[in-house]
């Protein structure tokens, strides 16, 4: 019966260390599996927009590199991205990118009316 009872223990034991073991493995590696994330808030694609200054807002994670039409900015140390812009009168194309330590790279697209 003593016996019995081992054997059980062990594979409990054992169950558990499995458990453990995998739980830690993915959350070590959850950001290089998902790559970065960019996710803009305002202003919404496809707006009319009335004022020539427009302040772009988004949050980032899992990045190492953030520009907007090819010139670098920074987000804050919590990933929130907060900049100014000048629009043009009338159509207006706004690309954001985003890279991760991997150089695996997202983009947003932001086309906006300005009158």
């Amino acid at each position: 019966m003593d016996r019995l009872i081992q054997n059980k223990m062990g594979i409990y034991f054992f169950i558990t260390i499995l458990v453990i073991t995998v739980a830690y493995s993915y959350y070590q590696t959850k950001n290089f599996v998902q790559g970065p994330i960019l996710k803009i808030e305002s202003p919404l694609n496809g707006s009319l927009i009335k004022t020539k200054l427009i302040t772009i807002k988004g949050y980032t994670e899992n990045i190492s590199y953030i520009s907007i039409n090819n010139r670098q900015t920074f987000v804050d140390e919590n990933g929130y991205l907060n900049e100014r812009l000048l629009l043009s009168p009338g159509y207006n194309i706004i690309r954001i990118s985003a890279k991760d330590k991997y150089q695996r790279e997202v983009e947003e697209k932001l086309e906006l009316v300005y009158r």
